[in-house]
């Protein structure tokens, strides 16, 4: 358990905060996802279906009404409900800083037509995105880390945070899902996206092409020049080394990129195009250049513990500058 206060307040608290704010005042400015809901009401003229044993049981006829059950498109539906309670969750925990707490607070105001839910396990179960919704897939996704997080203390006041870092997978997913939106929304250079590759494969047998997985890429930066192909990966501890040896990069994390670039080249004959893998700092800081197979590499860490606007700089740093000047590529070879 992470003890949360004023003074100790881990920044990956805040990052998130900070991040729940940009997606929700974007979906806001767009216009907040409708549903249709089925509502009961007693009405003069009627509408949808009748509801005959509600009429009779409550002789609503006698003054001129009919029970109805209709469908009317509202924002009152499960996902802007489930947003405005995490919203309310983090708004009350002294983890996140007093401006992050009166943001969400000013948010969970302007989302008054929603109606307060309790978060719960199957509430995230029972939430369906459809296409038209995309906008809302990772923002369900960070809602439901922070609730899987958060636990609420004696009063109910506030909240306490498990240790988010402990668990791998879910730190993974939420990781790359915030480095794809952030590149989305923060930079214009290039756009964002997330590719399938096919295995350039020949089935030789009836069932083998039904066997083989579809790779799917983290993120894609593509301008009209360059193409950039960045795979987010968390771990406990950042780099490993076996027994005594010195600490390694991942090797499985290189041949998965090596095989996305392989197939991005393929894709894009011609364009320039670079690979990246982005860790977040644990135990150690990473900012390594390579050139692999004809293809320019950088291996780097982000320090998620560092202030949201150098968190910010940062991730932009990444993709605005050239990795390493092609001068210096040619004095490699050269020696």
């Amino acid at each position: 358990m992470v003890e949360v206060g004023k003074d100790d307040a881990p920044e990956l608290q805040n990052l998130f905060a900070k991040l729940l704010i940009d997606n929700l005042h974007r979906i806001i400015r767009r216009g907040l996802s409708r549903g249709y809901v089925a509502l009961n009401e007693d009405l003069k003229g009627p509408r949808g279906r009748l509801l005959l044993d509600e009429i009779i049981k409550r002789q609503t006829l006698l003054r001129g009404e009919a029970a109805c059950q209709f469908d009317e498109l509202q924002t009152d539906i499960l996902k802007n409900q489930i947003v405005k309670a995490t919203a309310r969750m983090l708004g009350r925990s002294s983890s996140v800083t007093k401006e992050y707490r009166h943001e969400l607070g000013t948010l969970v105001r302007r989302l008054e037509a929603v109606s307060d839910i309790r978060l719960s396990s199957n509430a995230f179960r029972r939430v369906q995105i459809s296409r038209n919704d995309r906008s809302y897939a990772m923002l369900m996704k960070l809602c439901e880390f922070v609730f899987q997080s958060a636990l609420p203390d004696e009063n109910g006041s506030d909240a306490r945070f498990a240790d988010v870092l402990e668990n791998e997978a879910t730190m993974s997913a939420v990781f790359e899902d915030f480095l794809r939106n952030f590149y989305a929304h923060e930079q214009k250079a290039f756009a964002v996206s997330r590719d399938q590759y096919l295995w350039d494969a020949v089935s030789l047998t009836p069932s083998g092409s039904s066997l083989l997985p579809v790779m799917q890429t983290d993120i894609i930066l593509r301008s009209a020049s360059r193409t950039i192909v960045a795979d987010a990966k968390y771990y406990k501890e950042t780099l490993k080394g076996r027994d005594k040896a010195a600490p390694k990069i991942n090797s499985s994390n290189l041949y998965q990129l090596f095989t996305y670039l392989h197939h991005a080249r393929i894709r894009e004959p011609g364009k320039r195009v670079d690979g990246m893998l982005i860790y977040p700092s644990v135990g150690y800081e990473v900012g390594e250049d390579y050139e692999i197979a004809g293809n320019r590499v950088r291996i780097t860490t982000i320090n998620l513990d560092r202030p949201w606007p150098q968190i910010h700089d940062d991730l932009l740093a990444l993709v605005e500058d050239d990795f390493y000047p092609s001068s210096v590529s040619e004095e490699i070879h050269a020696s």
